[in-house]
């Protein structure tokens, strides 16, 4: 869809009804569609009675002519979901689903339904504009020849929280209608305002026994941006009680809880759930019932254009299945075939840990090696400071007292209250410890646990960084919103990582490819932003360092860790945790200790681990 048209929307009107008139007459008048009895469609018209409406809607219908080809039923979703307001998507998580995707989901499900289609009662819980919808009637009508009159009055049903989506969900498919001539005077739907959190389906529909196929994308809302009312909801749900539960998270149970005997969902959504702590439960749901559950992952594409999230489709009958199926492959490359699919059983699953269904067999054999990294190693994340711009700095000069910070204007500040500091975030591409050092004032006494130093004593001691200080108050104030709980003003954000260690391995938080690992033994030297290897000694953190420099190991975090935007993948303490460490003999750890060729040290891991590392 062109920037022309979103641009004319915009400045158009912030009303629904006003911008859907302008839309759906756009839509008549450039598919030449003429309307003589259907009541709810005419009362949308701009006619030439509506002299300014008409106007700009002559201007719309140039601009709509420019911009695209075919001003079709799709284009009108991809309208219809991009005037929604930007805070209903962030508290309502609707997203346009590509018709490809609809399509391939809602053929999925009808070709486990091919002798019952006149009779299928077909739902989408979060219906938003009605897509999965307008896709499963017209796959209906093609399959049993029915009038839509009658498939919407007896075969699809929706739901959604807001009330223009349900109005545009039957605006939609009375245009469908409408498109092959069929004008009825009313359509009858079964399209529903409410929140599907509550709502109750046995309340609605008579003789109510569940649903033979549900469609849909289920909300895309993250736990911070849901109001109390929704958490307060959710705790009613056994699949939202472990960690910070994201909304899509109860639709799976929804769904499921409302399919008939033998009933399909079909969903698309985000792919978190295999490994996310918020996603334990909902893991463990799915265990317990060992439903028939096919997945369809697409990793780390980005299946909406306009949304930061990694997604599957999720395809789960209503009846007993030994194993999960999974692929990994692309959008434009799904499944056809079940041989596509690689079975996975249930009872090898680890609900807790979380699920590894890419190469399954591999990393189960690697997990299963020697030890959990998580049980021999402590990794610690860098300081926290809540205001980096503030605290750390890069000397624009220096002189035997000073260095001179620029922030705003230039100030001195004394070296007797700074130390050395490096971002090992930046150890996503190869550098050295030396390139990424600055400075970062330290309010802190130097022993070994540090202690925040008393206000007066920085005063009286470092009078120029108490002046700076003093400055960036209010800033420093706003930090946590301005709710923080702080030992004192100046103090950093958070209390991680002050202690002194002598021996580090610093590695980033994330990476798009096999990062730099170093090795530090200055005990003074602090860190931000990535992570670290601390509390071994020497060898034990060099054997550990060209494991974790490993194919082997990078492999395994590109299979089971969170994925980025750009192809980066969290290397964070949770995603290495149940890496297993191998032990190693004398003769293998002095092998490794001195080997330098990264090509032998690769092979040597492998044969370790007994495995053999697909190409990546």
């Amino acid at each position: 869809m062109k920037q022309q048209i979103f641009k004319y929307l915009k400045s158009y009107s912030t009303q629904p009804n006003d911008v859907d008139r302008l839309i759906i007459s756009a839509y008549l008048n450039i598919n030449n569609i003429e309307i003589k009895k259907n009541i709810f469609i005419k009362s949308y018209l701009i006619t030439t009675e509506n002299v300014n409406e008409f106007a700009k809607l002559e201007e719309f219908i140039i601009i709509l002519n420019q911009e695209i080809k075919s001003f079709n039923l799709e284009a009108l979703i991809e309208l219809f979901e991009f005037v929604i307001s930007p805070s209903d998507r962030i508290i309502n998580g609707v997203i346009y689903t590509p018709n490809n995707i609809r399509n391939y989901i809602t053929d999925s499900a009808f070709s486990t339904k091919k002798n019952e289609l006149e009779k299928l009662k077909i739902s989408d819980i979060s219906c938003g504009c009605g897509g999965f919808l307008l896709t499963a009637s017209i796959k209906l009508k093609k399959a049993t020849g029915l009038p839509y009159k009658t498939i919407f009055q007896n075969n699809i049903f929706g739901l959604d929280i807001q009330e223009y989506s349900i109005i545009r969900t039957k605006t939609l498919l009375s245009l469908l209608a409408l498109s092959v001539g069929e004008d009825e005077m009313e359509f009858r739907f079964n399209l529903f305002t409410n929140d599907a959190l509550v709502f109750n389906w046995k309340e609605k529909l008579k003789n109510f026994t569940g649903f033979d196929i549900i469609l849909g994308n289920p909300p895309y809302v993250c736990a911070r941006n849901l109001s109390e009312e929704t958490l307060t909801k959710l705790q009613k749900f056994k699949v939202c009680n472990s960690g910070n539960t994201d909304l899509y998270i109860p639709f799976f149970q929804l769904g499921i809880e409302n399919l008939n005997e033998n009933g399909i969902l079909g969903f698309i959504t985000m792919n978190s759930f295999f490994k996310s702590l918020n996603g334990r439960n909902l893991r463990d749901y799915f265990k317990s019932k060992s439903l028939n559950f096919k997945i369809i992952d697409f990793g780390t594409e980005q299946v909406f254009k306009s949304k930061n999230t990694y997604t599957c489709i999720c395809l789960i009958e209503n009846k007993t299945s030994e194993n999960i199926k999974y692929i990994k492959t692309t959008s434009s490359n799904l499944p056809t075939k079940q041989r596509d699919f690689e079975k996975i059983e249930y009872f090898k699953l680890n609900s807790k840990t979380g699920w590894n269904l890419d190469n399954f067999e591999i990393i189960s054999k690697i997990e299963s090696t020697g030890v959990a990294f998580g049980d021999l190693y402590k990794t610690r994340h860098g300081i926290a400071t809540l205001k980096n711009e503030i605290y750390i700095f890069n000397p624009i000069k220096e002189d035997d007292e000073f260095y001179y910070l620029q922030n705003g204007k230039v100030y001195e500040i004394e070296k007797g209250i700074c130390k050395d500091i490096v971002n090992t975030n930046k150890l996503s591409r190869a550098t050295t410890i030396n390139k990424l050092r600055k400075k970062v004032i330290f309010p802190y006494n130097n022993s070994n646990k540090p202690k925040l130093l008393q206000e007066d004593f920085i005063k009286e001691n470092y009078p120029k960084a108490y002046i700076y200080l003093q400055n960036k108050k209010q800033i420093l104030a706003n930090r946590d919103k301005g709710k923080g709980r702080y030992e004192n003003w100046f103090a950093f954000g958070r209390s991680q990582s002050l202690e002194k260690v002598k021996n580090k391995l610093f590695f980033p938080k994330m990476s798009d490819r096999i990062p730099t690992y170093i090795i530090n033994s200055d005990d003074n030297l602090l860190f931000y932003n990535g992570q670290a290897v601390i509390g071994h000694s020497q060898n034990e953190m060099t054997f550990i360092k060209k494991l974790m420099e490993s194919k082997l190991f990078w492999y395994y975090i590109k299979t089971t860790s969170k994925p980025y935007s750009s192809d980066y993948y969290s290397l964070n303490g949770n995603y290495i945790k149940n890496f297993g460490i191998c032990s190693l003999n004398k003769k293998e750890m002095s092998f490794v200790l001195m080997e330098s060729d990264k090509a032998k040290l690769d092979t040597f891991f492998e044969n370790k681990y007994e495995v053999k590392i697909p190409k990546y």
